[in-house]
């Protein structure tokens, strides 16, 4: 599988694109802004990699490390050091671009909405947050809410009607 890399790396965001035929991502502009929205007031400054793939790289990284079948709309791979290394950089996440787009389409979605909600998920996921049970998913999407608020975008978790 060929891929072609657009690497841009600001504020610590370094965001590498993974050119799908009709499922193109926003330009890494949306992507850095979506990520300091998401560290701000949590780990300003941190780095992290926002990766972009098609569905089969989604599948083998989905199987491989979380053992489940099948891609995902985003992975989050948080960053491991050891405590005495300071280090910025907080991971990585991988975000399927069909995956997106698809799921975008069958819940009533803007696709950049979508794009900006799965990346912020992605690096609250980064940052500790989880939702394996009611009291941290409540906590996690409220987070989420808020930031998406704060640039421009609507609650991800009302249930969207097509017109």
């Amino acid at each position: 599988m060929q891929y072609a890399h657009n690497e841009a790396n600001v504020d610590g965001t370094s965001v590498k694109e993974t050119n799908a035929k009709e499922t193109k991502p926003p330009p890494a502009s949306d992507f850095k802004k979506w990520a300091s929205a998401a560290l701000a007031g949590k780990k300003e400054g941190a780095q992290l990699t926002i990766r972009v793939v098609h569905e089969k790289e989604s599948t083998y990284l989905n199987e491989h490390y979380r053992h489940k079948n099948g891609p995902t709309n985003v992975l989050s791979f948080p960053a491991e050091y050891a405590e005495d290394i300071p280090v910025s950089h907080i991971g990585d996440i991988v975000i399927c671009s069909p995956i997106v787009f698809n799921e975008a389409k069958t819940q009533n979605k803007d696709p950049k909405a979508h794009w900006a909600h799965l990346t912020v998920h992605g690096i609250l996921h980064l940052l500790g947050y989880d939702h394996t049970n009611e009291q941290d998913a409540s906590e996690m999407e409220s987070c989420e809410i808020n930031i998406l608020k704060q640039i421009g975008f609507t609650n991800p978790y009302i249930q969207r009607t097509s017109d």
